[in-house]
């Protein structure tokens, strides 16, 4: 079990923001593994509809930015994940 909490998230078309607070001794690339990963099985066991517009095999791309976020710029961030929606 992980003790991550996304305290912010908004949903696009086509890419997802979210203000994620994890663990120091997380890494970032293991816990965006995890999160498309779990999130991709749970979607395609919902939506197995969905198997016919993939490419490949993979639902999410390959790709993600990440940024650590300190207290004085957390509020920036949580209005910038607030107006995208």
């Amino acid at each position: 079990m992980n003790d991550w909490t996304i305290e912010e998230l908004s949903i696009q078309r086509d890419h997802i923001h979210m203000l994620v607070q994890i663990n120091p001794k997380d890494s970032i690339s293991e816990v965006m593994n995890k999160m498309k990963g779990g999130s991709s099985r749970a979607i395609r066991m919902e939506f197995s509809e969905l198997e016919e517009f993939l490419w490949g095999s993979s639902l999410w791309s390959d790709g993600y930015f990440a940024e650590t976020v300190g207290i004085k710029n957390e509020e920036v961030m949580r209005k910038y994940i607030q107006s995208q929606s």
